[in-house]
């Protein structure tokens, strides 16, 4: 008899753990937790968040397998990822769980249990997630991002920057990148001006992302340097087309 798919050894916490208490219960529980490499343990002991989710299983006769991705991401905009094996297959059927660093590992020691080879196993969508981490669009270096998220607002000359709440957000930033946005010159290029567009990505603790787009230009009376703050690339690119607009 096939062990149901709900009752598979694996439970998830009743509510999200934070990402230290969820790889101390994954190594708590792993028969060779102890055959990982000490750097990956240190790295991941830095982890701002965390995602696990159900990736393949496989049920035939009385006995089970179910591996488990589980990834971590860090402040530098990095992820680790390890992989978990749970079985029933050892001698009294108990719950075994073992852990991997990457799937090679994992595959042959999947190989090595004794299940049917003609029961196929299934794969689950990437959708069946516990806490979703999303995949980090930047770059990001550590660095004191929250004195950078202040300075840069603190600059900003327009009176719609992003406000106070945007200001507390930021104040928690653990890293941050900054690079320069191209495209759609429009009227600002054909008046001559100096208009420049820059992202300022910050990462938060809980692995959340956050832009700033500043608006560098010349657009002014006296042709001096002006720095504007917006919340969206979409408004720091109007915010330029109407400064073009009104000085010429």
């Amino acid at each position: 008899m096939s062990v149901p798919y709900e009752t598979a050894a694996y439970e998830p916490a009743e509510s999200p753990e934070s990402p230290e208490e969820h790889l101390a219960r994954l190594l708590g529980r792993a028969l060779n937790s102890f055959e990982l490499p000490d750097e990956v343990i240190r790295r991941l002991d830095r982890a701002l968040a965390h995602d696990s989710s159900l990736f393949s299983a496989h049920h035939s006769a009385g006995l089970h397998r179910e591996t488990y991705r589980h990834t971590w991401l860090l402040a530098d905009g990095s992820a680790v990822t390890l992989w978990e094996l749970v079985h029933n297959t050892a001698p009294g059927g108990d719950a075994q769980h073992e852990v991997y660093v990457d799937e090679e590992e994992l595959h042959a020691a999947t190989a090595r249990l004794p299940l049917p080879p003609e029961t196929p196993e299934f794969e689950l969508p990437a959708l069946m997630q516990l806490w979703a981490v999303p995949e980090p669009r930047h770059v990001y270096a550590p660095d004191d991002s929250a004195d950078h998220a202040r300075r840069l607002l603190r600059r900003a000359e327009n009176p719609d920057r992003p406000g106070a709440e945007t200001a507390d957000l930021l104040a928690t930033a653990s890293a941050h990148q900054i690079t320069q946005a191209f495209g759609r010159p429009g009227r600002a290029a054909r008046a001559g001006l100096t208009f420049a567009l820059y992202e300022h990505a910050f990462l938060l603790p809980d692995g959340r992302e956050i832009s700033l787009w500043e608006v560098e230009h010349t657009a002014t009376p006296d042709g001096r340097h002006m720095c504007e703050v917006y919340a969206t690339e979409a408004a720091a690119r109007d915010a330029m087309e109407q400064r073009a607009a009104r000085h010429g």
